[in-house]
């Protein structure tokens, strides 16, 4: 079964096969880590962790890598505002992010670059850059001679005076031309900055990522992951950078991007003031419910983020868990279904993945034969484990991050009222039925008895 994605390089749906099978790469461009990050950050870590899930089934070999970007002017900002070194800043947000990503079910990727960790790959980048003429310096900067490509904006499908008025670039007199970007800046005293050819400094947004990108997967990789609001200067510019400094050869072969996320058909951001920081979410909701609403777009369309979506999966979650409850007592493996990775392989269509697995769980509950049960188990563990879900048990999910104590004691009044339908005491029975549902536990009638759960 063939894997179909998306390539923004060419616009079109196209067979993926990498450059080596024995060696798959992907990048995804990671957090610039000066605070926490918003709901929307989230998307691309989980669209892209099915991605890599699916991936090392057909290759196993793949080397993912999602950089951190831990020295920028607004890391500056944030160390200058509470007097304490960058370190301070991006220490702290770098292992938030790392604790977030966890509970959301995102696999640790295989490698994690810092850009604070390459600044010698960068300062080699851009000499080549420099003796071919694709970069000059000024004035202590270095800049990319954006006139230097003539492919410049093929990716982005944009011209250069529009290209120049979205960068709202800075029309120094340094620079040659206006569209020209930054590779290298001066430092003052009080910043942070590394030993150059140039002077002391520190690199650019975007020459970071080419140059961990070259460092870790190679001159030309595979997949190149990101929103589609980096398309635009941020990926444009490493193409460039990494084109030139290659000697032409092609720095991403497929170009992968996600769509953001909205609110009330707004694009979520930090000017607009809608934006929802996933600590906190993570905090209020299961961490598996907000994978789930991530999931129930395709990922290259935006998605509308509501509390409604959020509660809706945690309902699709409670019937998923619900029925793997109920087959408890069913031994079953984990097996892949045709239809789920069928899907995924269709761009990583994880709309149509997700309601296969709710047939799946559908099925089974209607299933007669243990035979069956056991078939529909596998298949329902399987494309979940493919998916990022259903990795908890029941007792674990119905919990709710609650303590087993709680647990017994709600388990006890459920028994207690069982006990009392069977003696007729329906007063004690309701009784106990309006405490529970006071205390926002659900009961539901199964064939194998009454279970709870928590609204």
């Amino acid at each position: 079964m063939k894997i179909r994605l998306y390539n923004n390089r060419n616009r079109s749906l196209e067979d993926f096969a990498p450059l080596n099978p024995n060696q798959v790469t992907m990048y995804l461009c990671g957090p610039t880590v000066y605070n926490y990050v918003h709901i929307g950050n989230a998307r691309g870590p989980v669209v892209f962790d099915v991605l890599a899930k699916l991936l090392r089934r057909h290759y196993p070999k793949l080397i993912y890598a999602r950089n951190i970007t831990d020295v920028d002017d607004k890391i500056n900002a944030a160390a200058a505002e509470q007097n304490v070194p960058i370190s301070t800043i991006t220490d702290k947000f770098t292992a938030i992010y790392r604790e977030d990503m966890l509970k959301l079910g995102v696999t640790p990727q295989d490698i994690e670059p810092h850009a604070t960790d390459h600044i010698p790959h960068i300062i080699a980048m851009i000499e080549k850059l420099i003796a071919s003429e694709h970069a000059y310096a000024a004035e202590g900067h270095v800049l990319f001679s954006v006139a230097s490509y003539a492919d410049y904006g093929k990716l982005s499908r944009r011209p250069m005076d529009e290209m120049i008025a979205g960068a709202r670039v800075d029309v120094a007199p340094y620079k040659r031309d206006a569209g020209d970007f930054v590779l290298w800046k001066p430092s003052t005293p009080e910043l942070p900055g590394w030993d150059s050819p140039w002077g002391r400094g520190r690199p650019g947004w975007h020459i970071e990522c080419s140059a961990m990108a070259e460092a870790h997967l190679g001159e030309t990789i595979d997949i190149h992951a990101g929103g589609n609001d980096l398309l635009f200067p941020h990926h444009e510019n490493e193409v460039a950078q990494s084109t030139c400094a290659h000697g032409g050869k092609v720095f991403a072969r497929f170009w992968v991007h996600n769509g953001m996320l909205d609110f009330g058909g707004t694009k979520m951001s930090k000017s607009l003031g809608n934006v929802s920081v996933l600590h906190g979410l993570l905090e209020t909701h299961p961490p598996e419910a907000l994978r789930y609403a991530l999931l129930t777009a395709h990922y290259r369309q935006p998605l509308d983020w509501t509390d409604g979506l959020i509660e809706q999966s945690v309902k699709t979650l409670d019937r998923l868990y619900g029925t793997l409850r109920d087959l408890s007592d069913i031994k079953a493996e984990p097996v892949i279904p045709e239809s789920v990775e069928t899907a995924l392989c269709d761009d990583l269509n994880t709309p149509i993945a997700l309601s296969e697995l709710a047939r799946i769980a559908s099925d089974a509950r209607k299933a007669d034969s243990n035979e069956e049960k056991s078939r529909l188990k596998s298949e329902l563990i399987g494309a979940g484990a493919l998916l990022g879900l259903l990795q908890q048990t029941p007792a674990e999910w119905f919990a709710r991050g609650n303590d087993n104590s709680d647990d017994a004691r709600i388990q006890t009044l459920v028994d207690e009222r069982n006990a009392a339908k069977k003696a007729k005491d329906f007063a004690r029975s309701d009784a106990i039925r309006d405490q529970l549902a006071a205390e926002g536990i659900l009961l539901e009638d199964t064939a194998q008895g009454v279970r709870w759960r928590r609204a």
